[in-house]
């Protein structure tokens, strides 16, 4: 499955591994998955004093 990618160096979007136009590695522009049920489950262990 195809996904969008975005070039670091020139901020363009595409398809590709590699941006078209400065031939630089491309990177997945949406933020990483969150998930509140997860945040709850390691709650107690965040609020040690």
């Amino acid at each position: 499955m195809l996904s969008i990618k975005k070039c670091k160096k020139c901020g363009k979007y595409t398809l590709m591994e590699y941006c078209n136009i400065c031939k630089e590695k491309t990177i997945t522009p949406h933020p990483p998955k969150f998930s509140l049920e997860k945040e709850l489950k390691y709650e107690k262990y965040k609020r040690k004093n």
